[in-house]
Order: structure tokens, then sequence, then C-alpha cells
């Protein structure tokens, strides 16, 4: 965030990948959703962007990147702001997405950091994108069955309606983030260690999967991604008896264009959860953990999150 006066900020944020699903088009707008949502998290409002894109221009037509490139000024539209140009380089793998520039009133701007023992956690979207693709690259799923189309839409879905329903509802937003490639936990765990003294516990019961992404969890396809994910976190997630595996993987699962976590009071959650499901049409929006003191965490020096 550069802050330019007292009431305005700018915020410049870039994301870029590979691709994640076979049609081009598709990959476009899934990798440009995925860009804005950094701009989203934050509170700010997208204001233009510029195309990143690499592509192996001898070996694969430049009509395919035509079609990614549409795919991303798809959701520019839809997000309201115009993609003002970029740059494409030669290289043998397609790469694509956004470098972003958003404005803030500096006073309002979301943090990472800063949740609060007694908050609630409400996160906007389901889980197990990185669950999906993966079934998908190993030939287990078509992007163009039940599921596969389950999965697009939702990294399809920008994260607009949620950060404008959490602003519209004037909740306290103690900490937001979204949920990429850190996963769940990953991400719930930056959320908490800029705090003194506070754990998380999840309600496994709350977690949404996408559809069929608890029975390919349940069957061990899981990313790379995924598993360095629950290394990385290692005891600082400590997963109860009772719960299924399956859920513990999706909550540490690397998504692409997740939903957004927001840390908010408790008597607070209920105006927030109205505004995510009636105004944006967040079906999957739920409370699904909360914020409590760290007195009786099995790791005392660090920041844990439960799952029950």
């Amino acid at each position: 965030m550069v802050r330019l006066s007292d009431d305005n900020a700018i915020v410049v944020t870039t994301d870029f990948f590979t691709p994640i699903v076979d049609d081009a088009r598709d990959f476009g707008r899934i990798a440009a959703t995925n860009a804005l949502s950094d701009v989203y998290a934050m509170g700010a409002v997208p204001l233009v962007a510029l195309n990143i894109a690499a592509f192996p221009s001898k070996t694969l037509p430049l009509s395919i990147l035509g079609e990614i490139l549409a795919g991303g000024a798809e959701v520019a539209r839809d997000a309201g702001i115009v993609i003002a140009g970029g740059h494409t380089i030669d290289d043998n793998e397609p790469k694509y997405g956004l470098a972003v520039v958003g404005t803030v009133h500096p006073d309002r701007i979301w943090r990472k950091g800063g949740a609060r023992r007694g908050d609630v956690l409400v996160l906007t979207k389901a889980l197990g994108t990185g669950v999906l693709s993966t079934a998908i690259k190993r030939d287990q799923l078509s992007e163009r069955d039940e599921h596969g189309r389950a999965m697009v839409a939702s990294m399809c879905t920008l994260n607009r309606g949620a950060a404008e329903a959490a602003k519209k509802s004037k909740v306290t937003v103690h900490a937001a983030t979204d949920v990429t490639g850190y996963g769940l936990v990953g991400h719930m765990l930056e959320m908490l260690r800029q705090s003194d003294d506070v754990r998380a516990e999840i309600d496994a019961r709350a977690i949404v999967p996408l559809p069929g992404a608890l029975e390919l969890a349940q069957k061990g396809v899981l990313p790379g991604g995924t598993r360095a994910n629950r290394e990385h976190v290692g005891d600082a997630f400590i997963v109860d008896p009772s719960v299924d595996d399956a859920i513990a993987w999706l909550c540490i699962d690397a998504q692409t264009s997740g939903g957004l976590l927001f840390s908010v009071p408790e008597d607070e959650a209920p105006r927030l959860l109205s505004a995510l499901t009636a105004d944006a049409g967040l079906a999957s929006a739920r409370v699904i953990g909360r914020v409590i003191g760290r007195d009786g965490g099995a790791v005392s020096d660090r920041p844990t999150v439960t799952l029950r």
C-alpha cells in the first residue's frame, strides 16, 4: 500500500501461474480472478490491470494466447476495470496473470494480521480446488463434467461480491485474507501470528467441500502443494482423532482463486453472513471457526489451529 493523501492510497499486487485447466479461456478467467483477489482481500477497489503472459509461440498457435487474454478481459469487465496493456514473452510453458492497481482509504484497509480473541472466522467459498485440479491432471476427472464445472465456476467467481457485502454490512474486520496456495490453515495461521496469545479452532462440520472434493481426498488424490502445506505447518495444525482425515486435507488443500476469510467479532457475524448470502449470493459462506486464547494449546510458543 502506498499512501497518496490522508484519505487515499493505492495498493499494487501481482499473480500469475501455469494452466490449471485445459480450456484456454477458462485458464485466463481463473488466473485473472485469482490475481484480483488480493486487492479485494485488502478492502480495496481495483482500478486498472496489466497482462503478464508467457507463451510458446513456436509450438502453439497464437489463437490459444488470444483465448487466454480474452478470458482475462472478460473477468476485468466483470470487475469494472480495464486491462491497459501488458507484456508477453516467449517461454516453453504458458503462464498468465495480472498486475493490479487498486485504491483504498488508508484507515479502512483490511490487514492480514490482527485476529482477536472472541472473533469468529467466516469463509466465503467452498474448499477443494487443489484436489479437483489434481484429479483433472491425472485424468480422473474432466473439467467438463459436473464436478469439474463446479470447480471452474468457483475459481471464476470474483471476490468482489464478498468484499462489497462485508463493507455494506459495516462489520468490524479485524483481519482478512484470501485463501490460496497455503490453504485455509496456512492462511489462518498468518492471520494469527500478529496477535498475542491466540489460537484458532475450526469446526469440521462447517467445512463446505466442492462437489467431489471430499471423495477424491479420501482416495488420496492430493496435489504436491497440499502435502507440502501439511508438512510446513507441522504441529501447529492439530486434528482431533474424531475428524475424517479427508476433511483435514481439504483444510490444508492448496487453493487457486479461493474465497475470502474474515475475522470479525462474534456478535457482528450474523450481519456479515446475511450480506454474503442474501446480497452476494454466496451460498457456501459459513462461520467455520473461532479465535480463542492460547491457554491450553498443544504448542504454547506459537499460534495453532485445531480442527475439531
